[in-house]
């Protein structure tokens, strides 16, 4: 059995940016990992695209922490 690799992703106002970051992360050839994404305080519409992939795959968790 593979060994479970944790990604740790900080974000913060990635709206742009954080789609390409998770594709990248479940597109990898090593499926055993679990992303955590963490949320410092984001205001913009980050969240809402997380929960597309949230919806998508279970590998994926996310913690929001108001800043």
């Amino acid at each position: 059995m593979k060994d479970l690799i944790s990604i740790i992703i900080p974000i913060y106002n990635k709206e742009k940016y954080i789609s390409r970051c998770i594709e990248s992360m479940i597109n990898q050839s090593y499926t055993n990992l679990e992303i955590l994404l963490i949320d410092d305080g984001s205001i913009d519409n980050t969240k809402t695209v997380i929960n597309k992939y949230l919806e998508k795959d279970s590998r994926i968790k996310y913690y929001f922490k108001k800043n």
